[in-house]
């Protein structure tokens, strides 16, 4: 079912994937929801006896359990509304949060020309909106595309880029972000990491009551009993957690592919793909973006343990994917890119 053989089935996954993770979003958080019912019941001295609507009676670790469940709905609405804050602020903020970790500012025609008209050029050689057009100030050579709506979708590259690349080069660059705009790459990345930041802040708090709270007022055996549901809490968030970072991986790295395809349909020219990503290959790491950042970048060169957890495909299969479905050809170069 998700498997995409072209560009239009491509576009149609990214459009269902995220609907899964809306769909799944509320499922996760009352995971979240009721590890925090677990620990507030397990921080609770209370008798740890409960009595329930037929008349019978419990206690231990049945109770406790109970008494967790009798919490959810309390937990369940204030995780939900922490949630829900949340996600109104990452939907209309996201932009200005990501600018501000990485230092990007908007740019106009008037302040970079050739860059704009390069944008603008494509757009209007396909009739798209003209994204928002952005810089960072660093030597490093990078690029994304960012937003959720077509009014909130903005490309932005390094001044390093710009600097190293040439022209041909830096319209293969921006074809690429832009065919991520096309592609609904960037909805679905931005989405994700909306998520896995809420998750991040929820379980946050969940752990941070584990270490400020104490058991207090508890006998022996119900302190064993707290302790255990503790460490089940400690479980269900953690498995919320990573179940949230899988969604981030689970995010096809085809999407790199069928970007670098997309820029050669846009520009007819796949020779400066290549030289790009050629120039690009260890000089991409910007240090200081947050990992949700760095999954939207044309190049990606923090990919965890022997690269387990990847999310770009290495530059040189890109390469030889551009060569060998593309026609592409690569280049002899008498100089070297000078190290940043």
């Amino acid at each position: 079912m998700m498997g995409a053989v072209g560009l239009r089935t491509h576009i149609w996954n990214n459009n269902l994937k995220s609907i899964l993770l809306l769909a799944g979003f509320p499922f996760l958080i009352l995971l979240l929801a009721f590890a925090a019912s677990l620990v507030f019941t397990a921080m609770d001295g209370g008798s740890g006896y409960q009595v329930y609507s037929d008349g019978k009676a419990s206690s231990g670790l049945a109770a406790e359990f109970g008494l967790a469940f009798d919490n959810l709905p309390m937990m369940a609405l204030w995780s939900l509304a922490i949630a829900g804050i949340w996600f109104v602020i990452a939907w209309f903020g996201h932009q200005a949060m990501i600018d501000m970790s990485t230092g990007a500012h908007s740019v106009s025609r008037q302040d970079e020309p050739e860059l704009y008209n390069l944008l603008e050029n494509l757009c209007i050689s396909r009739g798209l909106t003209m994204p928002k057009l952005k810089i960072i100030e660093t030597d490093v050579m990078n690029a994304y595309a960012s937003g959720l709506t077509e009014k909130q979708y903005a490309v932005t590259v390094t001044r390093g880029l710009m600097q190293n690349l040439d022209r041909d080069e830096l319209e293969a660059v921006l074809a690429h972000e832009l065919s991520h705009i096309r592609n609904r790459d960037v909805r679905l990345l931005v989405i994700s990491v909306i998520f896995v930041g809420i998750f991040s802040f929820v379980a946050q708090i969940v752990f941070r009551s584990l270490f400020w709270g104490r058991i207090g007022g508890r006998s022996t055996g119900r302190r064993g009993n707290a302790a255990l549901l503790i460490i089940i809490a400690i479980a269900i968030v953690a498995i919320a957690y990573f179940l949230s970072i899988a969604i981030r991986f689970a995010l096809s790295r085809k999407r790199e592919y069928m970007a670098d395809a997309g820029a050669v349909e846009l520009t007819r020219n796949p020779d400066a793909m290549i030289s790009a990503l050629e120039k690009i290959s260890g000089h991409a790491a910007i240090e200081n973006a947050p990992d949700g950042v760095r999954e939207m970048m044309i190049e990606n060169p923090h990919n965890g343990f022997m690269g387990m957890f990847a999310t770009h495909p290495p530059i040189e299969k890109r390469i030889e994917a551009l060569i060998q479905f593309a026609g592409g050809h690569r280049q002899d170069r008498s100089t070297s890119v000078p190290a940043v």
